[in-house]
């Protein structure tokens, strides 16, 4: 046998053994998903939106009412409580049965995000709904219009309190998925959604108080942009072939068009706080920016899971990394 003879699939040179099989490409069968894509439809992009609203005007209204802006926290009750609302319809209209709603209030299971977030949106709805009707106190019977501002403030910061658990656990929900792309931002979602919830809260300020009132959402805006960006700007470019998704597309549109939206809403928020129009125009432009940003992030999952190179590619790197690094290394094709 010649010493460079190809027997047994391998050749002896000078630099030692060598595979004479090139490596396989990735492929699935008849290139259907390998991983299940979400079953979710855009009533749940929707949620994710209406839910950071609910918690963002929650902030607005206790920022509003410690400091004596009387516009900002009727704005942030009301937005609050009507939010909330949207938010519960656009969950049990996905999950097809009211029923199956109530159920999830059977168990709390810490470890489950979903479990959590049914505790958690009900809570929050509960103290929401008293101090959003504590706000017609002055409409009411004397005994009523003693008892419910009272009540109102109690739920008002209660609400507050929950809101930064119901603007994020929703950026957990998705992170915890086998959908490659929510799964490799886990860090970073929780960063998205808290500034897009804070961003919403504050461009209902804008809009709904005159520009003497609505220093308060100004900084919000400002602060909230700022999480919401910077967590933006590293999926899309710290996590290799997973942050195609989110810049590809129709997620890559809407992720694009949020960007914009939000420069222009903070621009106007700061440079245009002695006008009306001005502000109400930046606080529409947050609004447009936090549903934009929510439907780009959930649009940009579900490519993920659709093209079968977004789970291969990166689950070979993961082998290969392990490989040089000396750990012991199984192929994921065993049983």
């Amino acid at each position: 046998m010649s010493r460079g003879s190809p027997r047994g699939g391998r050749g002896r040179g000078r630099g030692g053994d060598r595979p004479m099989v090139p490596p396989a490409e990735f492929r699935s069968y008849y290139g259907r998903p390998i991983v299940r894509p979400p079953v979710w439809h855009h009533d749940i992009a929707a949620y994710l939106f209406t839910g950071g609203l609910a918690a963002g005007s929650a902030l607005l209204a206790a920022g509003g009412d410690a400091t004596g802006r009387p516009a900002l926290r009727r704005a942030g009750r009301v937005t609050a409580l009507g939010a909330l609302v949207a938010s519960t319809y656009f969950l049990i209209n996905d999950l097809g049965r009211p029923a199956r709603f109530h159920h999830m209030l059977r168990v709390a299971k810490p470890t489950s995000p979903m479990s959590m977030g049914t505790w958690i949106l009900s809570a929050f709805g509960a103290a929401a709904g008293v101090s959003a009707v504590a706000e017609a106190a002055p409409l009411l019977p004397g005994p009523l219009r003693r008892l419910l501002p009272p009540l109102g403030t109690a739920g008002q910061y209660g609400a507050a309190v929950l809101a930064p658990a119901l603007a994020t656990y929703t950026a957990v929900l998705l992170a915890d998925t086998a959908t490659p792309s929510w799964h490799a931002a886990y860090p970073e979602l929780p960063l998205i959604f808290g500034g897009s919830a804070l961003a919403s809260g504050a461009g209902v300020g804008l809009i709904a108080a005159p520009p003497s009132e609505a220093g308060p959402a100004r900084r919000m805006a400002v602060l909230g942009a700022a999480f919401e960006l910077y967590g933006a700007h590293r999926v899309e470019t710290t996590k290799g072939i997973l942050s195609e998704p989110y810049t590809r597309g129709r997620a890559g549109r809407w992720l694009r068009a949020g960007r914009a939206l939000t420069v222009l809403g903070v621009a106007g928020a700061v440079l245009g706080r002695r006008s009306r129009v001005v502000s109400a125009l930046s606080g529409a432009s947050l609004l447009a920016a936090s549903l934009a940003t929510r439907f780009g992030v959930f649009d940009g999952g579900v490519a993920s899971a659709a093209d079968p190179k977004y789970t291969v590619i990166p689950q070979r790197e993961r082998l290969a990394r392990r490989a040089e690094d000396g750990q012991p290394v199984r192929d994921p094709r065993a049983t």
